[in-house]
Formats: structure tokens, sequence, C-alpha cells
């Protein structure tokens, strides 16, 4: 994670709390219509103005998922968490615990090691998780409940649905997987999950992701790790094959970067944010290296689903070569 380090290191030289994020580039340099123009209007009467997205071939997508999802990292400030069990965990210098989240517990604010990110709550960044929204087909309904919220209250607002799935799938309708058929965008991780077990069965053909267990096959970025949550411990693809069709806490991440024994991973609403992770690799009996799981790690996330995009390779340091980080390392 070298020049990742790097690129965080020009941010947080601005000074402790919160990080300001990174403007997103032009897009004759990189070419992603912003979240929030996919809406209009003010908090409280915020409404959907666009909900189509960029449709493309599965095969070339992998790169472009990744630039995307690097992108709203930066805008969200570079919030980088480690989830390897370092027992040394660092915060830049001036940076004081309590300037993390007075609600986190201790344990929490320990593994944000790199930088602060901006919350959900943060006014200016409204629009643009209501854009993650519009790519999914119940997103209006989320959007028109967050307006009843805003109206009624003061300070700080969160989301009244969780939205790390609704972050996924704006990512995948900007990179270009804007059919159903390839990508099931929804407000909830399950539907695509389901969509990609159902595409390992051969159900589902033209399905972008295919699903597989912890190393099964090579962890690659634009790949998806997803884990299960809210009571829900699902520890393989058998766990979750009885409950296809039906609702259950999930999450999932979009693999940015692989080096050694560490996984780098972005996802949404992780610390009321877009954060990247860093999570402990170890290698498998007769398979390719996985994320370490609970059993193997306390508080560790155990992987379930392994879903793998159907796309040409790319380098495992792809994060590296992303427009965003390349504009820092200039």
């Amino acid at each position: 994670m070298r020049r990742a380090v790097i690129a965080l290191s020009v941010w947080l030289a601005a000074g402790p709390g919160v990080a300001q994020g990174q403007p997103r580039l032009p897009r004759e340099t990189f070419d992603v219509i912003p979240p929030s123009v996919r809406v209009e209007g003010r908090r409280g009467t915020m409404q959907i103005a666009q909900s189509g997205c960029r449709v493309g071939p599965t095969h070339w997508a992998r790169r472009r998922i990744v630039d995307v999802a690097v992108q709203e990292w930066g805008v969200f400030g570079f919030q980088t968490i480690d989830l390897r069990g370092l027992r040394e965990r660092r915060l830049p210098e001036g940076v004081v615990p309590e300037a993390l989240n007075p609600a986190l517990e201790a344990s929490e604010q320990d593994r944000v090691i790199r930088a602060v990110g901006r919350w959900e709550h943060t006014p200016s960044l409204a629009a643009t998780i209501a854009g993650y929204w519009s790519a999914t087909p119940d997103g209006a309904g989320v959007l028109a409940r967050q307006n009843r919220q805003w109206r009624r209250g003061e300070g700080e607002i969160n989301w009244v649905e969780p939205w790390s799935a609704a972050f996924i799938s704006w990512v995948m309708c900007e990179a270009g997987l804007g059919e159903m058929d390839q990508f099931e965008r929804d407000i909830s991780h399950r539907v695509y999950i389901d969509q990609a077990i159902r595409a390992r069965d051969g159900e589902r053909p033209k399905a972008a992701y295919v699903a597989h267990d912890r190393g099964e096959v090579p962890i690659r970025p634009g790949d998806l790790l997803c884990n299960s949550r809210g009571g829900v411990d699902y520890r393989s693809l058998a766990d979750r094959r009885p409950d296809l069709g039906r609702y259950a806490g999930t999450h999932c991440d979009v693999v940015v970067r692989i080096e050694g024994d560490t996984v780098a991973v972005i996802g949404g609403n992780v610390l009321n944010g877009v954060s990247l992770s860093l999570l402990p690799l170890a290698p498998t009996a007769g398979g390719y290296p996985a994320v370490v799981s609970a059993d193997e790690l306390d508080e560790a996330r155990t992987i379930f689903a392994h879903l793998s995009l159907q796309a040409d390779p790319v380098e495992d340091t792809a994060l590296d070569a992303s427009p965003t980080i390349r504009a820092l390392n200039r």
C-alpha cells in the first residue's frame, strides 16, 4: 500500500480533524458522472432526476469498477481502516481519538489508522449519497423517507437505511454493468449475491459475477467480498443457499488491491462513509489465499461469498494506477 499511503499523507498534511476530501477529477480526465447530478432539490425536497446506467460489455469492466470506487473513497476523505489484527495502530500526528467520532467504541477508534473521513450526515454529501440510491429500483422510496427525516429534524441526521448496497449498485451502474441481467442493483446486498450464486448454478448466464467459497478462486481487483451481519452467521455459499430470495443482513466491498498477505477493499457506509479496509489474507488448504475468518482472528470479517467478476484481469495493484491516486502523486 506504499503509494496509497503517500497519497493519504498529502491530504493529512492539511491539518488534523476531518479530511476535506478529494474533488472529483474533471470528466475529460476521468469520465464519471457525479452521483449528485442524478438528483435535484435540497434536503427535504430532494428527488431522483436520473436513474439510467451506463451499459457496456462485462469483460472490460474490471478496471473501471476499481477506478470509480477509488474516486469515491477520495471524495469521502480517504478514510482507511486496518482490520489485520495489528498490535500497534497509530493515528496521524495531531489527530486525537475523540476527533474521530465520540459515538465509536475505543476499539473502533483504534482501527482508523490513516485518515478521518467525511461522514454521511455531512450536508454537502447529501446529494452524493442520494445519487447512490438513484441506481436502485427502490431508491425513490428511500429518498422520500429521508426527506421526511430531514424535514422533521435538525443537526446531524444520518440516512434512514444503510446505503452500502446502494453504493455498490451505483459503482456498477457507472462502471458499465447497467443491465440487470449483468448486475441486479438493489438496496440490499443479498439480491446480487443471490444472482451470483444462481450464476454459479448456471441459472444466470449473463451475470457479471459468479459466487465462490473463500479460497476457491484467486481474489482479483474488481471482485466483491461479502460477509453476513446483523445476527446472521453465514460461513459459506451452502449456508446461504437455503435462504435464496429471502432477506438477510449482508455487506460487500470492492477489491481494489492485493499484495502479500493483505487485500484492500472499498465499501460504502463503513464507519459512516466510503472507506478503504485492509483485510488479512492467509493460505487455505488446497486453495488460494483467502481473507482470515473470525474463527482465526477476533473481530475479523468472515467472508462467506467471493463474487468473481467475469472480466479480463488487471494488475493486483490496480488502486495505485487509478486516476485519483495518480493525480495525488504528481
